[in-house]
């Protein structure tokens, strides 16, 4: 166990953690939970050698209860989940706004642990479904464990916790046959939002290309709700967190997406597995959008409301420091399965708002991991424990670890001298921000919460043309799925509401009336910092198949990856065999992908080099993984037989493919430029 006088560091979590590990790889000898050595652990203990197995197997009693005792209820929503640690390095002092402690001192690294998460899906659900994603992080610092407990969108469906278990309801599998799984695309949850109009907003960003993001290091998180800063003199500040993915925030497409579900529905974890393993740690940036007190009334939405965001032309972000993964997990149920994350895990320096959603969360953490983890200990699995020392009174309970010494476990006392005693605030004791608090005991909300348009609105006005014609197709496809005509209606005018063009795209799809123009929102503002067009595009850590068969040109296709490995580009030789590829040089290649293994929607661009020993069934498989990256916007790179091949699809040459007409040098680059870039929205699709 950590000692209470150790200083807490970016290591103490792993250091902490080192004292649960179990090297079971090692040479061990077999035993029971007892430590009983065992001679045997295949066969029963059966009275003759066709007899009935007796009772007295104590072995075999063990093996086979803890089997059937492995699984905990899964989470009801956010089951499908993957995590890994890594530590937070602060930028600038915050020492103005915050009296937190990891909020203090650039020179102190905390250590973290983040989970990602689907929200609809089951824990064995595939990793790309139309959905949020979470993005939840534990900072273990000095004072205790801190939760940001975010979304990667910045809003959320409703307003008043009081409805979130019926959104969950209506956006589950239907109860009547358990369909669909890990998808909102049916009549319940489109049902829901009709009834629901505060959703208009969350819908829009569930329906945009955020809700399919490439990767977990290229996805933005946001901690929803605002929260407040308190500084040492007791001054109070709004804060909303975020968290700006270091590669920029990039995405899928829709039909990329569905395939990948299909061959590989754990590509967003082997995504993160694998680049940690690689040494491409997944890098965010923490920034915080701050607003003094006086200005809470200033804008024309309320900045409580969790369906609305505030725009950041309005209130910038300011970015102060840095989280680094860098470490996989050892166990994926010890560790990812049983983190217990919750919205009330704060900090002296950090406090709470009257959200209403942030309020009824505030409940719901603890009530949810007291049935999962089985008892009010979780806080003591290794995951969860804090790095710093804890005591109190608190005893007993499922699975308690701690054993407590004394006779006392009660306040006040006089047999312990009181102890353990409380901390005032100058020493660092956590107290309750005060703010003046009058009214009448009610059930209702403020007028301030009732338009759920404007921002659904400034949301689309903020798309480019290629972002606008995916949410109409988002909508026409999941609302397509919707078996209730009078549902689909609903829908087409309650987003005529939000745009009058986006409801007459939808309605044509879907085959109902279009909605009058004059109902549209009036809001003329966008803002540009929620267009992905506007984030950063670096050709890092993007994964390249490079395509050759036996012939190929050894030198050019050696210089090309050399070049693309020193962008740090990730390399994939494949072809229709593994093994060596033999170059016109007599060199070689090794191949560790194939046509069958792999298919061009585990890459983000494809370099096809060709070979002039290629038969026709490598050139018909080479040519669909070209037709394929071609139609989900990927840039191309076709030299040798591999511009041949290109011309013979008969695919236009439009921006995002590099034929090689130049040296390789000169070829790589625009090739690398072409990865940076991402996707190539102005290409026709043939």
């Amino acid at each position: 166990m950590i000692n209470e006088d150790k200083k807490v560091n970016a290591n103490s979590k792993n250091e902490q953690l080192e004292y649960f590990r179990s090297a079971d790889s090692e040479d061990k000898e077999l035993t029971t939970n007892q430590g009983v050595k065992l001679s045997e652990d295949e066969v029963s203990l059966t009275a003759g050698e066709r007899g009935p197995t007796l009772m007295e197997d104590f072995h075999f009693r063990e093996k086979m209860t803890h089997f059937d005792h492995e699984r905990i209820p899964e989470r009801v929503v956010h089951a499908r989940g993957f995590s890994a640690h890594g530590e937070f390095e602060l930028y600038e002092s915050m020492k103005p706004y915050t009296k937190a402690k990891f909020l203090q001192n650039p020179n102190v690294k905390t250590p973290v642990f983040t989970r990602f998460s689907t929200v609809v899906g089951s824990r064995g659900s595939k990793d790309t479904p139309r959905d949020v994603r979470g993005f939840a992080t534990k900072f273990y610092t000095e004072e205790g464990n801190f939760d940001l407990v975010a979304n990667n969108f910045p809003i959320f469906f409703i307003q008043d916790g009081m409805k979130f278990p019926d959104v969950v309801h209506a956006i589950k599998p239907e109860p009547h046959n358990e369909m669909p799984q890990a998808s909102g695309a049916h009549d319940t949850f489109w049902d829901w939002v009709s009834q629901n109009q505060e959703s208009a907003h969350m819908v829009m960003w569930l329906m945009s290309d955020r809700a399919i993001p490439r990767s977990f290091r290229m996805m933005e998180g946001f901690g929803v709700h605002a929260f407040r800063f308190v500084n040492d003199e007791g001054k109070a500040h709004f804060v909303k967190f975020h968290w700006k993915p270091v590669l920029g925030t990039h995405s899928l497409v829709w039909d990329e997406a569905e395939k990948l579900g299909g061959k590989d529905p754990d590509f967003n974890r082997r995504d993160l597995w694998e680049s940690i393993n690689m040494g491409n740690y997944a890098e965010y940036e923490l920034g915080v959008q701050i607003l003094e007190e006086k200005d809470e009334f200033k804008f024309d939405f309320d900045i409580l409301d969790s369906t609305k965001l505030w725009p950041e032309e309005d209130v910038p972000v300011r970015i102060i420091g840095k989280m680094t993964l860098n470490r996989n997990v050892d166990n994926v149920f010890a560790e990812n399965e049983q983190v217990a994350f919750h919205v009330g895990n704060v900090v002296p320096g950090i406090d709470f708002t009257n959200d209403p959603l942030l309020q009824t969360r505030l409940f719901s953490y603890t009530d949810t991991q007291l049935l999962r983890l089985g008892g009010p200990n979780f806080h003591e699995i290794p995951i969860n424990r804090p790095v710093c020392p804890f005591h109190n009174n608190q005893r007993d309970g499922f699975h308690r670890q701690t054993i407590n010494k004394g006779q006392v476990s009660y306040r006040n006392n006089a047999l312990a001298g009181n102890s353990p005693h409380t901390v005032d605030e100058k020493n660092g004791g956590f107290a309750h921000y005060q703010e003046k608090i009058e009214g009448r005991k009610i059930q209702s909300r403020s007028k301030s919460f009732e338009d759920h348009f404007s921002q659904a609105k400034l949301f689309w006005n903020s798309m480019s043309n290629a972002e606008k014609q995916h949410i109409i197709d988002g909508f026409s496809f999941e609302v397509g799925k919707v078996q209730y005509k009078p549902v689909q209606q609903k829908i087409v005018d309650m987003f005529g509401k939000v745009d009058h063009g986006l409801a007459a795209a939808i309605a044509q799809k879907l085959d109902v009336s279009v909605p009058p123009a004059n109902i549209q929102s009036k809001v003329t503002k966008a803002s540009p910092a929620l267009s992905q067009e506007n984030t950063p595009k670096l050709a890092e850590t993007r994964k390249t198949a490079v395509i050759i068969s036996d012939g190929f040109n050894g030198a050019e296709v050696k210089k090309v990856i050399e070049n693309l490995q020193t962008a740090k580009v990730q390399v994939a030789i494949l072809s229709d065999r593994l093994g060596s590829i033999t170059a016109d040089d007599n060199s070689t290649l090794k191949a560790k992908h194939t046509f069958l293994t792999d298919s061009s929607v585990a890459f983000d661009a494809v370099y096809i080099a060709g070979g002039t020993k290629a038969d026709k069934m490598f050139e018909k498989k080479a040519k669909m993984f070209m037709q394929e990256a071609f139609d989900h916007f990927k840039p191309i790179a076709v030299s040798n037989e591999g511009e041949q091949w290109f011309k013979e699809k008969q695919l236009p040459s439009k921006t995002g493919v590099v034929i090689n007409k130049q040296q390789p040098d000169d070829f790589s680059k625009q090739f690398i430029d072409a990865i940076a870039a991402h996707r190539f929205w102005d290409r026709s699709i043939s």
